[in-house]
Formats: C-alpha cells, structure tokens, sequence
C-alpha cells in the first residue's frame, strides 16, 4: 500500500528487509545527528555510525510499521520509524540499559525512560500495546516542504489499519511537537530542557521533551 504526495512526485511506501541499510544511511545522514537530544550530547556527528541508535532503529524497522517517502528513481525523502511497545516492554528494555557502554546513549535514554514512568499509559487507556511513532526523519534537502506532516497522517493510518487504539511519541524538538499537536497529539507528560545540565541540554527553540498520545478511532 502507498500514497502519493504532489510534491516533487514522492511517494510513502513501507520499507522493505532489503532497504534497511539505505535507511539507516539516511538516519545517519540527517536525524542521528539533528535529533535535540542526540546533538545536546553530541552523540555522534553527521554521517557517522552510532551502533547502539542503528541497533535501536533496525528493530524497529524489523517490527514492520515504518514507512519512507521516495521520489520516482527509489531515493529516500524522508522517513517515518514506527513500531509497537507492550506493556512491561519498557521497563525489560530500562534493566537493559544500565548494561551498556556507551554512556551518551544511556543518557539520552534514561531520559526519555523518565519521561515515559510520569504515567502508565497502558493502565491510563486500558490497552496491552501502544503504537509509537519513534522517529521522523526528513532529507536536509526537501525539509520546509510539509513532508514530516505527510508522514505523520501516513504513519496513523497505518496504526489505524492495523487496529491500534493508542498512538503515542517521545517528541524532542519544538518541530516534532508541532506536527504531532497539528495532527491532533495531546501532551501526557513532560521534562523543562531548564531542568537538565547545561551541559546536556538542547538549544533553543526547543524547550522541552513531551510524551504526546492521540486516541484512534
């Protein structure tokens, strides 16, 4: 299933096993380095691997859920990383964190951990597993032009077809919370920047990291 965008001709398709490489040659490209959290740490620099985000985004993409936005010659626009999280999933995936080395990575993520312990979503709306829309990612090249918008309506039909009843994102940047709020997102629970280190806080104009949730229907 695919759906079109006038726009320079794109398209949103899924993102097929074969694909995955390309894919994460973009994240590389343009959100593992753009992302505020990601650069507030210095997490890595544009173009260079960062193993334990690529070992993140590729079980995503293996949860089958994502989608990308390509022109008519295949090349990837931009991107949308979605996948499911069962209840207890998180908490599994905490106790995993304080196992590895890299200490950028489990700053950005106890983090997001935190946010997420401000409320049990599972119990909040009575469900067993959450649609999370994890990353959106644009080409530095086609950015101003909509596209993350086009994504997100992608992204939540998709989680509608599939009969999710909860959506839910870690939004970190102003830009994020913008296109979730636009697309009907409400926020759940939040974290100032104000409160973090300077040290590791991201730069203006993104204020805070928001956990947003838009009811399906």
């Amino acid at each position: 299933m695919s759906s079109s965008s006038s726009e320079d001709c794109l398209t949103v398709v899924d993102v097929p096993e074969d694909r995955y490489e390309e894919a994460i040659h973009h994240l590389r490209w343009n959100f593992f380095a753009d992302e505020p959290l990601n650069n507030a740490v210095g997490l890595c620099a544009r173009g260079e691997s960062q193993r334990e985000l690529e070992r993140h985004c590729l079980f995503t993409l293996k949860q089958g859920y994502s989608r990308m936005l390509v022109n008519k010659k295949g090349a990837i626009a931009g991107m949308a990383l979605n996948g499911i999280l069962k209840k207890g999933e998180r908490e599994e995936a905490e106790r995993r964190l304080d196992e590895l080395d890299d200490e950028k990575f489990k700053t950005i993520f106890r983090l997001l951990y935190k946010l997420n312990d401000k409320v049990d979503l599972f119990a909040k709306y009575d469900v067993d597993e959450l649609f999370e829309c994890r990353i959106l990612s644009v080409d530095a090249d086609h950015r101003g032009k909509g596209l993350a918008n086009i994504l997100m309506a992608d992204s939540l039909k998709t989680a509608q077809n599939a009969n999710f009843k909860v959506c839910k994102a870690d939004a970190t940047g102003a830009f994020s919370q913008k296109v979730c709020l636009k697309h009907g997102f409400k926020v759940e629970a939040e974290i100032s920047y104000a409160e973090l280190d300077k040290s590791i806080r991201p730069a203006p104009p993104h204020q805070a990291l928001k956990l947003m949730v838009k009811l399906l229907d």
